[in-house]
């Protein structure tokens, strides 16, 4: 799902350049509407809902950026990318910033040129069974067929593990999300691979979620965040610091309820400066004093937004994990405001 093979590396790194130089932050107000690249279609993540309006987890991320810029969270185009179409589609300038389940490594962000402006979930590969397979762990899957997307890490990571513990495997290859779960379904591979969060948001999918597991077995590191076009660091900043503004918030306990009680002043100078009742932060990003502000009035601070998507009380079912506050034993810090 998030996860793309490095073709045409230097053709891609070519266009990201040229597209960089435009200057993205002075487009979008130009614009007036921000172009955010998001997923085909994952519940809980990114999906349109029945009146075509598109709601989930990087969705928030898109509508927060838009609100910072614009003050309007609402205007947003939301470019639906796979995982073959998404690198050209922010190389090329199609869209303004990617939010699309997609993994942090060392070639997209050296080799393609793209910066990864921050972690918004940290995730890991796992494996989607039937109940009825009667298998408790990824070791027991010698000989199975495995639904995946190809042009993907997942294919990499996938290969590794079954060559590490000496067992066999058959690719079933698949394009999208849609059709591994359609192929998973249909009973055409045995097991299904990707990051476990978009395995729970599969599964929350099927008629009957509770008659498929996820193995236990997390076989990778899947950083997973927003990106952008190398050479444009106003851009970058603008976007780095609204999912920052998200984090600290949930951190100070700023949330979309009581931010207009907070905006009159409090003893905490790093509230006020995040927003923006004192200092200068906003100028420094070329925004509005009250950006962060509109940022989390948006959608709500992370914890919020991971709450409403993709929690424990929704359909998806995601504990916080090491997505978690710092100060709750995960991995979520935003460095401070001041």
């Amino acid at each position: 799902m998030k996860k793309s093979v490095l073709f045409g590396a230097l053709t891609v790194a070519g266009v990201a350049a040229g597209a960089a130089a435009a200057g993205t932050l002075d487009d979008v107000k130009a614009r007036g509407k921000l172009n955010c690249g998001v997923v085909t279609g994952l519940a809980g993540f990114g999906a349109p809902d029945a009146n075509g309006e598109w709601k989930g987890f990087d969705v928030d991320i898109c509508r927060a950026v838009a609100a910072a810029v614009l003050g309007d969270g609402t205007a947003v185009e939301f470019v639906p990318t796979t995982a073959k179409t998404r690198f050209t589609a922010l190389a090329s300038g199609e869209i303004d910033m990617l939010a699309r389940n997609t993994t942090w490594t060392f070639s997209r962000d050296v080799d393609l040129k793209f910066d990864f402006i921050g972690i918004n979930y940290y995730d890991g590969q796992g494996f989607l069974v039937p109940k009825e397979l009667g298998v408790s762990s990824a070791k027991e899957l010698d000989g199975a067929t495995v639904c995946i997307q190809t042009g993907t890490t997942t294919e990499l990571n996938l290969a590794d593990f079954f060559r590490t513990n000496n067992i066999s495997y058959e690719p079933v290859p698949v394009e999208t999300n849609a059709e591994g779960q359609q192929q998973y379904v249909a009973g055409a591979c045995d097991a299904y691979t990707t990051d476990a969060s978009g395995l729970a948001s599969t599964r929350a999918t099927f008629e009957d979620p509770t008659a498929h597991v996820i193995l236990p077995e997390i076989i990778s590191k899947e950083p997973l965040g927003p990106l952008v076009r190398h050479g444009d660091n106003e851009w970058g900043d603008v976007v780095r610091w609204t999912l920052n503004a998200l984090i600290a918030a949930e951190e100070l306990n700023v949330t979309s309820a009581n931010i207009g009680e907070l905006n009159a002043g409090t003893d905490n100078p790093e509230i006020n400066r995040l927003l923006g009742t004192e200092g200068t932060l906003g100028e420094m990003l070329g925004l509005n004093a009250d950006w962060a502000q509109k940022a989390i009035l948006a959608g709500g601070n992370y914890g919020e937004i991971f709450a409403k998507n993709i929690g424990e009380t929704t359909p998806i079912g995601l504990a916080r994990g090491l997505n978690a506050q710092w100060t709750d034993g995960g991995l979520l810090y935003s460095p401070p405001f001041r």
